[in-house]
């Protein structure tokens, strides 16, 4: 198949991160992901859809390496970041190299402050006071509500606050790469749209590389360059953002839009991906 000439431009940049006909089986006996392969370019956003269960989180926490502790193996493939292979790192590790995962649920510790939850982000750095007092100074910037609600414990703050605290301690980290899972998952569409705008803006102004993992297909596809769609632990469709929200079958199975009419889900569903998708 040829691909489109600005598909090519954007698989030719040289990958930040190279996800590599990757296997996971949980309790030495499910098998989750199905040889996934993918590539996240430098300064980019790449979209990882999907419906619930299909392995998104499970493919950020095999290449973040946390899928250790949810008794899950990468049993086949390779993950490298910048050049390097990194598969066998711990997860510390990798956040001192520059990549650094917001896990699905926030996960703020709830006992702590805002501005406490903030300052964990930088653990793994070795930085004077002034220079961390930098770092929480362009959090604010980015998220001016969590200045306002820094002395307020994570666990009496909105979900939207704690979402904005969760990636505000990855940045913590200075990353240079985030791997940012469903963000937008029970919030008002106006605190999505305001935290995808956020991811818009670290992208463009500090070039932070970002790998989502999102059910909001429409949302995501608007903001990101790429996008790959997952299927039962399986890649089954991938190509830019702006192509694949075009596509019939993207906007009839994600979007709930349909060109032709009232058709048969079950017909379309079942015939049409096993076809098209799974050939």
């Amino acid at each position: 198949m040829t691909l489109p000439s600005s598909t090519e431009a954007v698989l030719a940049t040289e990958p930040y991160l190279l996800v590599n006909n990757i296997e996971v089986i949980y309790d030495h006996v499910i098998l989750v992901l199905k040889g996934v392969s993918l590539q996240v370019p430098r300064g980019k956003i790449v979209a990882l859809l999907g419906a619930n269960g299909a392995g998104k989180s499970t493919t950020l926490k095999s290449i973040s390496t946390l899928l250790r502790a949810e008794r899950g193996d990468v049993t086949k493939g390779t993950v490298e970041f910048n050049s390097q292979r990194v598969d066998h790192l711990t997860p510390s590790d990798l956040v001192r190299r520059g990549l650094s995962q917001v896990m699905e649920g926030r996960h703020c510790f709830e006992h702590l402050t805002i501005e406490e939850n903030l300052m964990t982000g930088a653990y793994t750095r070795n930085i004077s006071r002034a220079e961390l007092n930098n770092s929480l100074d362009k959090v604010y910037s980015y998220f001016p509500r969590l200045k306002v609600r820094s002395r307020s414990l994570a666990g009496y703050t909105s979900g939207g606050e704690q979402q904005m605290c969760a990636i505000g301690r990855s940045l913590m980290a200075n990353p240079s790469m985030i791997l940012l899972d469903e963000p937008s998952m029970g919030l008002a569409p106006q605190i999505v749209e305001e935290i995808f705008e956020i991811v818009k803006d670290l992208n463009s102004k500090e070039n932070v590389s970002f790998l989502l993992a999102e059910q909001n297909t429409s949302v995501a596809l608007r903001y990101a360059d790429f996008g790959y769609i997952l299927e039962n632990g399986r890649v089954v469709m991938e190509g830019e953002a702006q192509s694949l929200a075009s596509n019939q079958d993207v906007k009839e199975f994600y979007l709930g839009i349909s060109d032709v009419g009232k058709q048969s889900f079950r017909d379309i569903k079942f015939y049409r991906r096993r076809k098209r998708w799974l050939a």
